[in-house]
């Protein structure tokens, strides 16, 4: 490591530290009342913070009566994208002949009850709803009237727009998403079940390691297995290139990435009722609980200097 790459480990480090000394704090703040837009904007979208709002949706008619069986009796017949992975990773790093691919899912379309039945085989390929185009809108409009959209008026205000996109999500324990960040507002409301998260702030950008990794699309085979199928650029007819994090946060290599310790990791269950607001860029590592359903709403971040100075990093880390 050359002497300048020695002296930006040393800034990124000062930067970590006096974010968690200042203001990042131990662990991830948490409410026990809906804020006010004023509040919210002041004390977490304005500090780039997270935050769990605890009970907040309890009454929702969503909590109060979404479940397998109620998708079993009320819609059997519903098709449903559904995302299909050996592994449980859609969107996560894959093996094929030793060779690792950043693997998008097979994406196969299904009744209801035949996805809730692929959820009671354990020893099957790994199952999830997880199309995230607004898919609780577009794919699910006779479930949209048990949100109760009111209760989020506080976050519209604060961001000043309505969301891109607000997605509906069902799967089981085997589905795990990968670490990685996203350009918007998370507002994430679970509804049946857990989600356990796992959260490091932009500041420690330069701590979690990515790679280059050739992208492929799993594909499934007549034996019922599944192979990844590389995805090429047609304009070299090579496999297209995709960045992504190289570590797994849960089994974390320390040896070939040692400065992944210096990360802030923040640990936070979500249960039926709760909100999260997941601040934009914030990497984060989702795991769930059986049959978990929730639905998150996504706002597009604003380009400010929160960005700027994110972009300033990203490109530092890079030299």
């Amino acid at each position: 490591m050359s002497s300048l790459d020695n002296r930006l480990l040393e800034a990124f480090e000062i930067l970590s530290t006096e974010a968690k000394d200042l203001y990042l704090g131990k662990k991830i703040y948490e409410l026990t009342e809906l804020p006010t837009s004023l509040e919210f904007t002041r004390d977490y979208v304005g500090k780039n913070l997270p935050v769990v709002i605890r009970g907040c949706t309890l009454q929702w008619p969503s909590v109060l009566k979404w479940n397998s069986k109620y998708f079993q009796s009320n819609f059997p017949k519903k098709e449903v994208v559904v995302a299909v992975t050996p592994n449980g990773y859609a969107d996560g790093i894959g093996l094929k002949d030793k060779t690792e691919y950043f693997a998008m899912p097979e994406e196969k379309t299904m009744t209801m009850e035949e996805f809730l039945s692929k959820l009671n085989d354990s020893n099957g390929l790994v199952h999830y709803i997880q199309k995230q185009n607004s898919n609780l809108t577009d794919d699910f409009p006779e479930l949209v009237g048990d949100i109760d959209f009111s209760t989020l008026q506080f976050a519209e205000e604060s961001f000043n727009k309505k969301p891109d996109a607000v997605n509906f999500w069902m799967g089981d324990e085997k589905a795990i998403t990968s670490m990685h960040k996203d350009p918007y507002e998370n507002i994430y409301c679970v509804v049946s079940g857990y989600k356990d998260f796992l959260l490091i702030p932009p500041v420690d950008y330069a701590f979690v390691p990515r790679k280059q990794y050739p992208t492929g699309i799993f594909k499934s085979n007549p034996d019922g297995s599944m192979t990844i199928e590389p995805i090429l650029d047609d304009s070299n007819k090579k496999p297209m290139i995709t960045d992504w994090v190289s570590i797994d946060p849960l089994k974390p290599d320390l040896q070939t990435y040692p400065n992944f310790k210096k990360a802030s990791i923040f640990e936070v269950r979500v249960n039926a009722g709760d909100i999260l607001y997941l601040p934009s860029l914030w990497y984060h590592h989702v795991r769930q609980s059986h049959k978990c359903i929730a639905v998150n709403f996504w706002y597009d971040m604003d380009y400010d200097s929160k960005y700027c100075y994110y972009k300033m990093i990203e490109k530092l880390c890079n030299f």
